[in-house]
Formats: structure tokens, C-alpha cells, sequence
């Protein structure tokens, strides 16, 4: 799957195309996605974008990260959608990576992240943040399915899902019923997160939280208005997908 293939009218990427379709032009142009994502980075905001070979051999990419605060960058898709979120997102980003780097400055580099790095890595590839009413906190977290898209399918008017995680973003180049997100819930006595709020979203990434991976699975094609085949309600009956709570 190459830039080209990038459907930026997908509900999906509405948060980042006003700078990501010029930097995937940019980057078909130039075929340098380091080079087109620096080109719309903001001086003192955005970390500086360079290539793969940066990157020392045997260095963490973490720990480089947070030392240069340069992002070496790969020329494929993945790294293309890492650099957007980086772009849009840039104190959240910045808080994921300070705490990936102290991990690793605690423990170093083992066969296994830990299970910090293990739910910092999983937000930051497959997570997602929703700012919706109660009453469909409540049915997600349990899972309910029917509740949550069909009986109280009028209440989605009033919430906004931001797909954050870069891994995932690139998985819906190709939508597939299956593709999951790690929704984030609030921390407790916590309002709800602003999906348009990076500086809310950043103070909301706790170590001593995120070690609990406070993580709920949402198959994002089901929200309503990002799929046309969610319109049926049999399309929520599919048990493989839509998965009954534990």
C-alpha cells in the first residue's frame, strides 16, 4: 500500500488531513516521507524528522528519540502515519516517548518491554481516544454491543473518536470489520478527554495508569458514519468481531 492509496475523506483521518494530505503529496513528489513530514513540522513544536539511517546501529528508537529529539523515519506507510500523529499530537507523542526512554534508562533493553512499555507501545500503535456521553462509556465498557451502536445509536451525534495509534491508522488504509482499537478509558474522577486537545491528552499519560492497561477493544467500522455497511443492525451480530464481554 503506498501514499498514493491514502483516502483522505475516510472520518478517520478528518483530525490529521489538513496537514497530512499536502505531506503525503509531498512525499510522492520528493519519495522522502522524513523530508515532507519535516517540511510541515512547526520550529520548537514538532521533533525534526530524518531518515532510517540516523538512527545509531544498536541504539533503542525510544531512547534516540528522547536524546536528538529527531524521528528517524522509514519511507512506507507506517512511518509516514508515526510522523502525522508526531505533527498533530506533539506533547502527547513527547509524553509517550518521555516515559518509554525513563523505562528503558530503569530496566534497559531486555527480550521483553515490560508491562509499561508493553501499554505505552500499545497506545501509541493501536490506541484511541473517545470523548462521548456516559451512557455510552457505559455500554462499551461492557461490551454491549447492541446498546452501544444500535438502541442508543442517536447519542454518537454528541462524541468524536480520534484514532491516535499510527499502526492503526495504517491498517485502515485497507478497512477491514475486523480492525480493532485499544480505546483509552479516563483515568478515574476524570471529565472525559478532549480528542481535540493535545495538552489534555498528554497529562492524562500516567505511568502508575497505563500499567494497568486501561484499554477497552472497539472495532472502529462499527461507529456510526464511518461505515456504510454499519447502517444494517445485523452488521453488530457478527460474534467474531463484536465479542461478548469475558
Amino acid at each position: 500500500m503506498s501514499l498514493a492509496a491514502i483516502d483522505w475523506a475516510q472520518p478517520w483521518l478528518a483530525p490529521y488531513r489538513a496537514i497530512g494530505e499536502p505531506a503525503a503529496q509531498a512525499a510522492l513528489r520528493t519519495t522522502s516521507v522524513a523530508a515532507a513530514l519535516q517540511h510541515s513540522a512547526v520550529p520548537g513544536a514538532s521533533p525534526r524528522f530524518v531518515p532510517q539511517f540516523d538512527l545509531p546501529a544498536g541504539q533503542a528508537y525510544e531512547a534516540h528519540i528522547f536524546q536528538t529529539r529527531t524521528v528517524p523515519t522509514r519511507d512506507n506507510l507506517h512511518d509516514f502515519f508515526n510522523g502525522l500523529v508526531w505533527l498533530a499530537y506533539p506533547q502527547s507523542k513527547r509524553r509517550l516517548n518521555e516515559l518509554q526512554a525513563a523505562e528503558i534508562a530503569r530496566r534497559g533493553i531486555a527480550s521483553t518491554r515490560g508491562p509499561l512499555r508493553d501499554a505505552l507501545t500499545l497506545f501509541d500503535e493501536n490506541g484511541a481516544v473517545l470523548d462521548a456521553p456516559a451512557a455510552l462509556w457505559k455500554a462499551l465498557a461492557a461490551r454491549d454491543w447492541h446498546s452501544l451502536f444500535v438502541t442508543q445509536r442517536a447519542l454518537w451525534a454528541e462524541a468524536r473518536l480520534l484514532v491516535f495509534g499510527h499502526a492503526l491508522l495504517e491498517k485502515l488504509t485497507a478497512p477491514r470489520k475486523a480492525v480493532t482499537a485499544h480505546v483509552l478509558l479516563p483515568p478515574p474522577r476524570a471529565e472525559g478527554l478532549s480528542v481535540l486537545d493535545d495538552r489534555a491528552l498528554a497529562r492524562s499519560l500516567d505511568a502508575d495508569y497505563l500499567v494497568q492497561k486501561p484499554f477497552v477493544p472497539l472495532p472502529v467500522l462499527g461507529v456510526p458514519g464511518w461505515w456504510p455497511e454499519n447502517e444494517s443492525p445485523d452488521f453488530y451480530t457478527d460474534a467474531k468481531v463484536f465479542r461478548p464481554r469475558r
